[in-house]
């Protein structure tokens, strides 16, 4: 089968069209903004300017005001969107938000998609998705979910405690994966809920300090304490959330990829044009071997991410559930994209550390990709194990 990587004619004209947009209307608020976290107000402002532009949520389907993009038609347009901190969140396709309507559009009755989903993709509220929990309880291993829902006469309950719950301030409703039946550490017996803000069972805790400050509604503790929820909460079929989670994980790791992998050309474009104006020791930083590695270094890792990405977004438009190929992917990009703005910084030097150029903060900003959405570690363990299934199934034909 032809595996075919090139955009459509309508997908590549939206893509010039938000990069366009990213560098005429969102780089020159993003400089004018002094906090790392933008308000709600600017908020409001890129994505009406986004909605007035035709570039609105492009990702859900017509039917919710989008272009209902497949994931290589993703692509291309978040990596454009990706090359500001704010772009993704002036088209509504940043994390958690995008992730959230995904797996709503695919998972959601028509009355949940109604409720949540049209107001969601509409940017009118935001949302999170609360699966995270403090140690011992799930994290990169999600079968150590510990809060728990238990049946009541009118729904159920839910009792547990999330953290590093991103976009949790704020958020309209969220996605609550809890323990339904069995124990921590077995592979089944999840179920997601919805949550409406303002149930007086649901609460944040504290808003945790990291690294990374681009992330609109930070990150939270969430606390769930006799959190009573309606049956028609309950978002799928009970117990099968951990197989919904699968439906949102892949896809949604490869669209961070992308728009990390737009940071990561940004900032190659700073070093680039410094290399190329800075004169030091009789030449230009340009025509300088070790520059010229570091440069040469980026860019091999900026083709090598987007070609990656492009194929797990293949399988993933296949309906394939692509596991090997998003893990590959995502540790790939997560580290390539640190190592890209991390020279980008060293070829700018005084420069790069200083507040004149955002290097410094997308250095910040990416690191913790190498954590979210599941660290190197785990994603390589992982990749090594079907390596092995694969070779021992070879051998027993």
């Amino acid at each position: 089968m032809t595996v075919d990587l090139s955009p459509e004619p309508a997908v590549a004209d939206l893509a010039r069209r938000t990069a366009q947009f990213v560098r005429e209307v969102v780089l020159p608020l993003e400089k004018r903004q002094r906090s790392a976290a933008p308000s709600e107000a600017v908020r409001r402002e890129l994505q009406d300017a986004a909605r007035a532009a035709g570039l609105f949520a492009p990702h859900v389907g017509p039917e919710y005001g989008g272009h209902g993009l497949d994931m290589r038609g993703r692509a291309a347009v978040f990596e454009e969107a990706g090359y500001s901190l704010l772009g993704p969140l002036a088209l509504n396709v940043a994390a958690p938000d995008e992730g959230n309507m995904h797996l709503l559009e695919a998972v959601a009755t028509d009355q949940q998609k109604e409720r949540y989903l049209r107001p969601l993709a509409a940017g009118d509220l935001r949302s999170c998705f609360a699966m995270t929990e403090p140690a011992p309880g799930a994290g990169s291993d999600p079968r150590a979910l510990a809060t728990r829902a238990e049946r009541t006469s009118g729904g159920w309950r839910i009792d547990g405690r999330k953290w590093f719950i991103t976009g949790a301030d704020g958020a309209g409703f969220t996605i609550c994966m809890a323990r339904t039946s069995g124990s921590a550490g077995d592979a089944g017996g999840a179920t997601m809920f919805l949550v409406d803000a303002g149930n007086p069972g649901m609460k944040v805790a504290r808003h945790i300090e990291t690294l990374d400050e681009s992330m609109f509604g930070g990150h939270a503790e969430l606390v769930f304490d006799t959190c009573e929820v309606p049956d028609d909460a309950v978002l799928g079929e009970v117990d099968e959330g951990f197989r919904y989670a699968q439906v949102r994980l892949g896809p949604a790791r490869m669209t961070h990829c992308m728009r990390w992998l737009g940071i990561a050309r940004h900032a190659q474009d700073i070093a680039t044009r410094r290399a190329g104006e800075r004169e030091l020791f009789g030449s230009r930083l340009g025509e300088l071997g070790m520059v010229q590695q570091m440069i040469a270094d980026s860019e091999i890792d900026i083709a090598a991410a987007r070609g990656l990405i492009l194929r797990a977004c293949w399988e993933l438009d296949q309906g394939d559930p692509a596991a090997q190929s998003t893990a590959i992917g995502k540790t790939f990009c997560a580290e390539a994209v640190w190592r890209v703005v991390d020279r980008s910084l060293q070829i700018c030097g005084a420069l790069g550390v200083s507040g004149d150029v955002p290097l410094g903060r997308f250095l910040r900003e990416v690191r913790p990709f190498r954590i979210y959405d599941g660290p190197s570690e785990t994603h390589r363990w992982a990749i090594a194990r079907r390596a092995l299934r694969r070779q021992a199934s070879e051998l027993a034909r």
